[in-house]
Order: structure tokens, then sequence, then C-alpha cells
């Protein structure tokens, strides 16, 4: 069975919760990503993406050079262990409706980030498909 270690991707850029909205936002630009890990050391603190920004920043007129990262971040991460299996990892993504998913070892530090790309290109292509479909339902009634 394929581990979340064998199709992640390492070296990940992090962000301390004391950065700028505005560093976190430029940062995600040079790297053409839409999220980045928030970490204190090795420790996986929450998750800041473009959306944070867009929704718990640029909506609460939030001044983005003055603003730190750890007040739009999103504090309650989801996350797998680098040892599951894809499988086990994959429904976690369907389960939490995510695209991405920090990595962490069995202390809890931060090793990669696995996304759905990961999951479709180096291990099945139907898992991708069913991850993506579970993540693509709306969470809430149309309106």
């Amino acid at each position: 069975m394929t581990q979340v270690s064998d199709v992640m991707t390492r070296e990940v850029r992090t962000l301390p919760p004391t950065e700028t909205v505005l560093k976190a936002a430029q940062t995600m630009k040079e790297l053409d990503v839409g999220v980045i890990p928030v970490c204190e050391g090795e420790d996986l603190v929450g998750m800041v993406t473009d959306r944070d920004i867009v929704l718990r920043g640029v909506a609460e007129d939030c001044v983005a050079h003055d603003t730190p990262v750890s007040t739009v971040m999103t504090q309650e991460a989801f996350w797998c262990f680098e040892d599951q299996s894809v499988d086990e990892a994959a429904q976690a993504m369907r389960d939490a409706q995510v695209r991405r998913m920090p990595v962490v070892d069995r202390q809890k530090h931060l090793v990669g980030m696995l996304s759905l790309g990961d999951v479709a290109t180096k291990a099945d292509e139907q898992q991708a498909g069913e991850a993506l479909e579970s993540i693509s339902e709306p969470s809430r009634p149309a309106r």
C-alpha cells in the first residue's frame, strides 16, 4: 500500500504566525500557490490560504503590512501523518473537503504537503477523482 511519504511534496515553505499578511500574499505569488503552512519552529500551528487573506483580511479592512498572519490563518488545520496510507489521507481530504493537506511526522512536525495533484500523478487517479468529487460537493445548500 502506498504511503503519504511516497507521494507528498517535501521542503515546503512556511511562515511564522508573526509574519505579515502582505508577506504571506507575496510568498503565495512568488511560489504560485494558494496555501502556506504556518509554523512555530517545526510545529504546525495553522494554515493561511488566499481565501483566508481575502475573507478575514481584505474584507475586514486589515492593513496588510501591519496585520500578522495569525489574525487571518485557519488554526484548526486538517493534517495527515507521513506514514499513513494514501487511501486514508485521500479519505480525510474528502471528509474535510480540502484539496491540500499538511503532512506531519509522529512528533507532529511538518514534513511536507499532500495535494490532490500528488495523489493523481504519483498514486491513483481514481482515488484523486473520487476525492475531487467529494471535495467539490457544496458543504451547504445552494442559495
